[in-house]
C-alpha cells in the first residue's frame, strides 16, 4: 500500500514541478502555428489483481491504461496509444479533452478518475500534433472496452513495474523525411509499445527517478 501512495503522490509531484522536456530532437518537424492541440489522459492506478511479472521501485498492482488504434486508423494505424484526442469547442481545459475522449474511447466511468495535472506539451511529428500529457489516478476502476472500432481494437492495462523492467526495455530506429530516428520502446506482454507513447513514458519514469538502467543499443521492429 505504501508503494502504491508513494507512485500517486510523486505523478501529483511531477505536475507541479514545471518539468522541461528536451524537445530538441523534435525541433523542425512540427509549426506550432498550425499544429492542432491534443491531449492524452496517462491513467494509472490498480487496475485488475493481476500483478506484475517484475520487481521494481513501484508497487506490483500499478497498471497504466493503453489502447490499440485501429490498423483503418489514418495516422499511427495499429499503433499502441493513450486514450486521447483533439481540443473541441465544448471542453472547458486540455484536462477536460483528455478525459472526455478517454469516456469516448474506453467507456471509463470519469468520476472514478483523479486529474493529477499535465505536463508540457510535446510534438506528434507525423501527424502535426502538440500533445499535453494529463497525469490521472484510478480511484474507482470501471470496466472499460474499445467503444469504436473505426478508432480503437483493443484496451488494456500493463504493470508500471513491468515497463520498468531492463528486459523489456528496447529501442525503436525509424526514418522519415530522410531522418533517422531514435526513439524508446517496451516490449511486454508480445506488445510492442513504441513512438509518442513510449516516449512520453520514457520521459515520466526519468523524471519520477524510476528508470532502471537498460541496455538501449538493443533494437526491436515495431
Amino acid at each position: 500500500m505504501e508503494k502504491r501512495q508513494d507512485a500517486r503522490a510523486a505523478l501529483k509531484a511531477l505536475c507541479a514541478d514545471n518539468v522541461s522536456w528536451d524537445l530538441t530532437p523534435f525541433q523542425g518537424f512540427v509549426d506550432p502555428s498550425a499544429a492542432r492541440r491534443s491531449a492524452v489522459l496517462v491513467l494509472f492506478g490498480v487496475l485488475d489483481a493481476v500483478p506484475a511479472s517484475a520487481e521494481g521501485p513501484v508497487a506490483g498492482d500499478i497498471d497504466v491504461l493503453l489502447q490499440r488504434r485501429s490498423a483503418s486508423m489514418g495516422h499511427h494505424p495499429g499503433q499502441i496509444s493513450f486514450p486521447g484526442g483533439g481540443v473541441e469547442e465544448g471542453d472547458a481545459d486540455i484536462m477536460a479533452t483528455a478525459l472526455r475522449e478517454a469516456v469516448e474511447e474506453t467507456g471509463l466511468d470519469p468520476t472514478g478518475v483523479e486529474i493529477l495535472g499535465t505536463l508540457p506539451e510535446l510534438p506528434l511529428v507525423v501527424s502535426n500534433n502538440l500533445v499535453t500529457p494529463v497525469p490521472a489516478w484510478w480511484t474507482r476502476p470501471s470496466q472499460v472496452a474499445a467503444v469504436d472500432s473505426r478508432e480503437s481494437v483493443d484496451v488494456f492495462r500493463v504493470p508500471v513495474a513491468d515497463l520498468l523492467d531492463p528486459a523489456n526495455r528496447a529501442t525503436v530506429v525509424r526514418v522519415w523525411k530522410k531522418s533517422t530516428m531514435r526513439s524508446p520502446a517496451f516490449v511486454v506482454q508480445d506488445r510492442v509499445i513504441w513512438g509518442f507513447t513510449a516516449i512520453v513514458l520514457d520521459l515520466m519514469f526519468e523524471e519520477l527517478g524510476w528508470t532502471i538502467p537498460w541496455d538501449r543499443s538493443r533494437q526491436v521492429e515495431p
